[in-house]
């Protein structure tokens, strides 16, 4: 199958964010020493951005603030360097000041808000997510590919039986989730021996870590157009999925139910999941 294809969305545009000012100062700046340590050869703006993507890239999901100590030793960049950009970052909004500690700031949501392509998708997606919640009255994702995980592009769930592994904009590998297994079946066979190469780690004891029960897995959701994974990425849960193509060509993501093992009626649940899969992708043709 074509790799996510932007046809699928033609007629929009994203939005152009100004340059962070900070930024800018910091690459004149430079410019204009060419000896400093942000020089880094003759691109001095693709140094000075390869020193910030780091510092923001050194938040995880579950951090709500980071010493500076802390930014530093992840990053790997010097003190000072991390210093100085973190203040430009804290001016521009991509930071903020947490006592002495630094938090990702409100500009980086509302930047992220203008990513086009993925706010089409969860328009298209989102009401047929609240159908599945309505009929199954369990947690309801939808994925798209990335390197070697899947990003939850969006997830909804009733107040019962909540999934803590997943959150938006959150990662999980291809190789052990429902929507992974779903995307890698139908991706170039470039990207099975990718995910391979990258290492099938152990998440609980029933991940598939043998790329010859991976490909066979595979090979039978191909056959069968959908995923059951059980207990691959969380203990007592299971994920059924479907992958979602726009216009039935293009894959450009997967939809899932993830419920508790003993909960999931994975043949009930199908025929839901498959319609609202060919609903989304007939919205995105």
């Amino acid at each position: 199958m074509k790799a996510p294809a932007d046809a699928a969305l033609a007629g929009h545009h994203a939005l152009a964010a100004p340059a962070p000012q900070g930024l800018v100062l910091s690459a004149r700046r430079a410019e204009q020493h060419p000896d400093s340590e942000d020089a880094g050869g003759a691109d001095s703006m693709k140094s000075v951005l390869g020193k910030v993507r780091p510092i923001l890239e050194a938040f995880t999901s579950d951090d709500a603030a980071l010493s500076l100590a802390e930014l530093v030793r992840r990053s790997g960049a010097a003190k000072a360097t991390v210093h100085r950009l973190a203040q430009e970052l804290v001016t521009w909004g991509l930071l903020e000041r947490e006592g002495c500690d630094y938090r990702l700031g409100l500009r980086l949501f509302e930047l992220g808000q203008r990513v086009h392509r993925q706010r089409i998708l969860r328009e298209a997606v989102q009401p047929y997510m609240e159908d599945l919640l309505l009929i199954t009255r369990e947690t309801i994702h939808f994925a798209i590919h990335d390197s070697l995980d899947v990003v939850y592009l969006d997830k909804i769930f009733p107040h019962r039986g909540l999934n803590a592994e997943s959150r938006v904009a959150g990662r999980l590998p291809l190789y052990c989730t429902g929507t992974g297994k779903a995307i890698l079946a139908y991706s170039p066979p470039s990207l099975f021996v990718d995910v391979v190469r990258g290492g099938l780690k152990p998440i609980t004891r029933h991940t598939v870590v043998s790329p010859g029960r991976l490909r066979a897995q595979l090979d039978r959701i191909r056959e069968e157009g959908i995923v059951l994974e059980s207990e691959e990425i969380r203990l007592g849960y299971a994920s059924l999925a479907v992958p979602v193509f726009a216009g039935g060509t293009t894959l450009v993501g997967a939809l899932s139910i993830t419920a508790p093992t003993y909960r999931m009626d994975a043949t009930g649940y199908a025929t839901a999941l498959r319609t609202a899969a060919l609903g989304i992708g007939r919205s995105l043709a």
